[in-house]
C-alpha cells in the first residue's frame, strides 16, 4: 500500500502545483516550499539538537503552543524548530520569536524526511493533534528520535480502524507516546495494539484559560460596544453572516461584532451588504463616536477575535455549515455561552459544551433566534462555560513533564 501513498502524494503535489497559477493560497503552498532546504540551511545548524514541532495549520499552532512555550520558559537552553503545512499557519507565524527558525515542511516523501532529518537534528519531535506522515514517521523511527502526538483525538470512522488501513497503523506503531484528548481516543488505539497512550486532555484549554485572565483592552471596542450588550460572531462564513444578520435586525438592542474566517475585500464588501447598519473596524474611529446606525463592527483584519470575547455576553462560532465548526473555547473562557452550526461532532468540547448546558447547535434562523434568546436570558450559561473550561486545564504541565523526564532535564 505504500506505493498507492507516494502516488497520492505525488498527485497532490501535481494538483497543488497546477492551482497554485490560479490560487493564492496554493500559490504561497508552493513558493513557500521552493529551495526550502536552502533556507533551512541558512537558520538552522545541524550539528546542534533541536526540538522540533510540527503543526498543521494556526488551530494546530495555538493548541501546541502552550507545550512549547512551557518547555521554553524551563529550559530556555533548548532550540526550537517549527514547521508548517499549511499558509495559514505559517505566513501568520513565521516571525515566531522563540523559534531557531519556521518552515513550511515539504511534501512527505522519502527523500525529504531523510534531509529534515540530518538539517533540524532533532532530539524530540512533537506532532499535534492530526498530522501524520508516513516517511517522516518511519525516518523518525529509524534514528530511534522520539515523537510525541499530543491534544490527539481519534474516530472509529478513521482509517486507521479499517480493514484496509494497514499502513497507516503502522504510522500510529512510529510514534513513541500520545497524550490524547478523551477516552474513546485511548480505546480505540488500545483495538488496533497501540497501548502507549496517555488521557491527558487538551492543551487548548490551557491556552485560552491563560488569554482569559490576560484580556486586552481595546478603547476601540469599548467604545463602539457603549452599554449595549454585546454578541461576537467568530470566524463566521458566509450562511452564518446571513443568520446573524437576521439576528441583528430581531434584536436591536444588541450590538454585533462579526469577525468573519477570511477577510478579503470581496468578502468584507458582501458583509457590507448584510449589515447596513455596520462599519468597518478600520473605518471606525474613537472620534466618530457611536452613531446610531452603528449597530454592527465588521471586524476586517487578523489577530482581534481572540480578545473580542472580553467585550460579549454571548457567542457564535462560525464554520458549522461548512467543514466543521472553529474555536468555541476562546468564547467559553470568558464565560460567554456559544451558539453553532450542525457540524461539530468531530469535537468533544462541542459535544461537552452543549450537554452542559452552556451551548446550542442550531441549523435554521428559528431555531437560532430560540438558542439566543435561551441562552441570553439565562444568568448561569455564562459560567457554565467558563467552569467547563477550567475544569479541563492541565494538559500542558502533564506533557512538559513527561517530556522533562524523557530527556532528563
Amino acid at each position: 500500500m505504500l506505493w498507492l501513498y507516494n502516488i497520492a502524494i505525488q498527485l497532490y503535489s501535481l494538483i497543488i502545483s497546477i492551482s497554485s497559477i490560479f490560487n493564492a493560497k496554493a500559490s504561497l503552498f508552493v513558493n513557500g516550499r521552493r529551495n526550502i532546504f536552502e533556507k533551512i540551511a541558512k537558520k538552522v545548524n545541524p550539528k546542534l539538537p533541536h526540538i522540533w514541532f510540527h503543526f498543521a495549520s494556526l488551530g494546530e499552532f495555538e493548541q501546541g503552543r502552550p507545550v512549547l512555550e512551557l518547555l521554553k520558559r524551563q529550559h530556555p537552553e533548548k532550540k526550537l524548530i517549527i514547521t508548517f503545512f499549511s499558509p495559514s499557519g505559517y505566513e501568520i507565524r513565521k516571525n515566531y520569536e522563540l523559534a531557531e527558525g519556521v518552515f513550511y515542511l515539504p511534501l512527505d516523501t522519502a527523500a525529504n524526511a531523510r534531509k529534515i532529518i540530518s538539517a533540524f537534528n532533532p532530539e524530540l519531535a512533537i506532532f499535534t493533534k492530526y498530522e501524520y506522515w508516513y516517511h517522516y514517521f518511519e525516518a523518525l523511527h529509524k534514528k530511534k528520535i522520539p515523537l510525541l502526538i499530543i491534544s490527539g483525538i481519534f474516530r472509529p470512522n478513521q482509517v486507521f480502524f479499517k480493514p484496509y488501513g494497514g499502513l497507516h497503523r503502522k504510522m500510529l506503531h512510529f510514534v513513541h507516546h500520545f497524550f490524547v484528548q478523551n477516552e474513546e481516543s485511548v480505546a480505540l488505539l488500545r483495538s488496533v495494539g497501540i497501548n502507549n497512550a496517555t488521557l491527558s486532555g487538551d492543551t487548548r484549554f490551557d491556552r485560552v484559560a491563560v488569554n482569559a485572565s490576560l484580556p486586552k483592552k481595546s478603547g476601540m471596542i469599548e467604545k463602539f460596544c457603549g452599554a449595549s450588550p454585546v454578541c461576537i460572531a467568530g470566524s463566521t462564513w458566509p450562511k452564518d453572516e446571513q443568520l446573524i444578520a437576521k439576528l441583528a435586525e430581531n434584536h436591536k438592542d444588541w450590538k454585533f461584532i462579526v469577525a468573519p474566517h477570511e477577510i478579503g475585500t470581496a468578502h468584507i464588501q458582501e458583509i457590507e451588504k448584510l449589515f447596513p447598519q455596520g462599519v468597518r473596524y478600520s473605518e471606525f474611529t474613537m472620534d466618530a463616536g457611536v452613531e446610531p446606525g452603528f449597530q454592527v463592527l465588521i471586524i476586517d483584519n487578523i489577530g482581534l477575535l481572540s480578545s473580542l470575547y472580553a467585550y460579549g455576553r454571548l457567542a457564535y462560532i462560525g464554520g458549522g455549515f461548512g467543514a466543521g465548526i472553529h474555536n468555541t473555547l476562546e468564547a467559553a473562557a470568558f464565560g460567554l455561552p456559544v451558539i453553532f452550526g450542525p457540524r461539530y461532532d468531530k469535537f468533544q468540547e462541542a459535544k461537552d459544551l452543549i450537554q452542559s448546558g452552556a451551548a446550542k447547535s442550531i441549523t435554521n434562523e428559528a431555531e437560532l433566534e430560540a438558542a439566543f434568546l435561551a441562552l441570553s436570558h439565562s444568568a448561569d450559561t455564562g459560567a457554565l462555560a467558563k467552569n467547563y473550561v477550567q475544569s479541563k486545564t492541565g494538559a500542558t504541565a502533564q506533557i512538559a513533564d513527561y517530556v522533562a523526564k524523557y530527556l532528563n532535564l
